[in-house]
């Protein structure tokens, strides 16, 4: 029987128990994470943060995390292993995110996955970064079943989602350029604050008022996509140009202003989306969903709206492997079929 053969023997054994032991492994940008789950509960979750290495340089620099990467994920493969109190033995799946990210960086959890999985011969399930985010959802809401709307919001990517089962998404809206992550780490450059972006701008804007006005893309239109490239070049307009006046820009205030947009568009499409479909469940998503104004307006405005928001804690909003863990959970409820060994890193996916 071939490695695949087998896998898909073990995989379809599992499929209706809930009982059984997944090590995942997420590598996708500049965090090394490992984690064991079991079913929607998470037994441990460790994670490598490389933040204070790529803070010199402004942002994320591909061929050092990767190198970081590899350096970081024995030790935490065993710490995850020790917290757990289990060992390779015990465990029955390997699951690993093969995209979307940095392709160094998502080569090295898949190589060692795929070395893991074969060495021990247990399946191997490639889980998609996206979902596992949405995935996150499950482990702070543990009864939580579709249908529900998702906001997605992270560095990469910022989605409407209209959640039917785990294996049926539909898109209700999405950006057509940057992504409000992006937009954050690119608009708290120009203010002059340090990488990463986000956390420094929702931190600096407490001290401001939304004092500037900022421009809306798509205003008056009956779509739920977003465009974040106007609003960031607007506010590059802003400084340059008072600058060049000689006057002063408030950074509290402009960071505030920003925020308050950004975050705004985000909440109202998201309400719109409830409002089209008739589902009153709200999930947010992503590594923007630990923004405070972005939690705290989108409570106030589903509670408004009569639906139920449910906000992972922030440590499951940013990128780690638990929440890849219990997407190939529920991957597996849904029949998803082994990864093979020949299994190679996406990072468009």
């Amino acid at each position: 029987m071939t490695y695949l053969e087998l896998s898909k023997e073990k995989l379809d054994a599992l499929r209706t128990r809930n009982d059984y032991l997944i090590l995942a492994f997420e590598s996708s940008c500049d965090e090394t994470a490992v984690a064991v789950t079991r079913g929607r509960e998470v037994l441990s979750s460790v994670i490598s943060s490389q933040i204070e290495i790529h803070k010199r340089f402004g942002g994320v620099v591909p061929e050092i995390a990767s190198r970081n990467h590899a350096l970081a994920i024995d030790s935490i493969t065993k710490e995850a292993l020790q917290k757990a109190n289990v060992t390779l033995d015990d465990i029955d799946v390997i699951a690993v995110t093969y995209g979307a990210g940095l392709l160094g960086a998502l080569l090295v959890g898949v190589s060692y996955a795929k070395s893991l999985a074969y060495t021990l011969k247990k399946p191997l399930v490639a889980c998609n970064h996206i979902k596992g985010h949405i995935a996150a959802n499950y482990i702070s809401a543990p009864t939580l079943e579709p249908p529900f709307i998702c906001l997605l919001a992270s560095g990469g990517h910022t989605y409407i989602l209209k959640v039917n089962a785990f294996d049926d998404m539909e898109i209700m809206g999405e950006t057509q350029d940057d992504a409000v992550g992006e937009a954050f780490d690119k608009v708290a450059r120009v203010i002059g604050l340090p990488y990463p972006g986000g956390p420094e701008i929702d931190r600096l804007a407490r001290e401001g008022s939304p004092v500037y006005k900022l421009p809306r893309a798509f205003k008056g239109e009956s779509h739920l996509n977003f465009s974040y490239s106007g609003l960031k070049t607007a506010v590059i307009n802003l400084v340059a140009n008072t600058k060049a006046r000689g006057g002063r820009i408030n950074p509290a205030d402009l960071a505030c202003s920003f925020q308050t947009e950004a975050t705004g568009v985000l909440i109202d499409h998201t309400i719109e989306a409830t409002k089209r479909t008739g589902i009153k469940t709200i999930c947010l998503a992503g590594g923007v969903g630990a923004n405070s104004a972005l939690r705290d307006g989108l409570t106030k405005a589903g509670q408004k709206a009569g639906c139920k928001v449910l906000l992972p804690p922030r440590s499951l909003c940013t990128d780690n492997a638990a929440m890849i863990g219990i997407c190939a959970y529920e991957e597996i409820k849904c029949g998803i079929a082994p990864a093979s060994l020949d299994l190679d890193a996406n990072p468009a996916l």
